[in-house]
């Protein structure tokens, strides 16, 4: 699977993890992981820990993509500003503008789909930082 191997390269240039590293870190041999890596087949209950490790998650990403799923970070339950308020009302205005075209002219599908998509991935993420309210979670770092 190219998505286990692109966890592996973002490992390798930006946390310069070897794949022997990488597999120390995950409890299994190197040689195990090198199979895995070249076959595409991790154990699914792995596959959480490869990517903690790697620092990425490319394969589970592909995994739901593949199943027709949706993907979005998650909130952390924090406050929002006004700006983010109008910035999802403009991806909105955005959004239907590039679909009323597309069903009076029958053109403009992908910019349509592309603007459609980046809309409901910010109303879930609202969706979610509404029900995330109650127990926000603690930011350690940058994000």
């Amino acid at each position: 699977m190219h998505a286990l191997r692109l966890c592996k390269e973002f490992a390798q240039d930006r946390h310069q993890l070897s794949v022997e590293r990488i597999a120390d870190r995950m409890g299994v041999s190197h040689d195990t992981l090198y199979k895995w890596l070249a076959t595409g087949r991790i154990p699914g209950i792995l596959l959480p820990a490869f990517e903690t490790v790697c620092g990425c998650s490319y394969a589970s990403t592909w995994l739901a993509m593949s199943a027709g799923k949706f993907v979005i970070d998650m909130p952390k339950g924090k406050k929002i500003s006004e700006s983010d308020l109008v910035d999802f009302n403009t991806s909105f205005a955005e959004a239907l503008s590039l679909l009323k075209d597309f069903y009076a002219n029958g053109t403009g599908s992908e910019a349509a789909q592309q603007a459609l998509q980046q809309h409901l991935a910010k109303a879930h993420w609202h969706h979610a930082n509404v029900v995330k309210s109650a127990t926000p979670e603690l930011e350690f770092g940058d994000e």
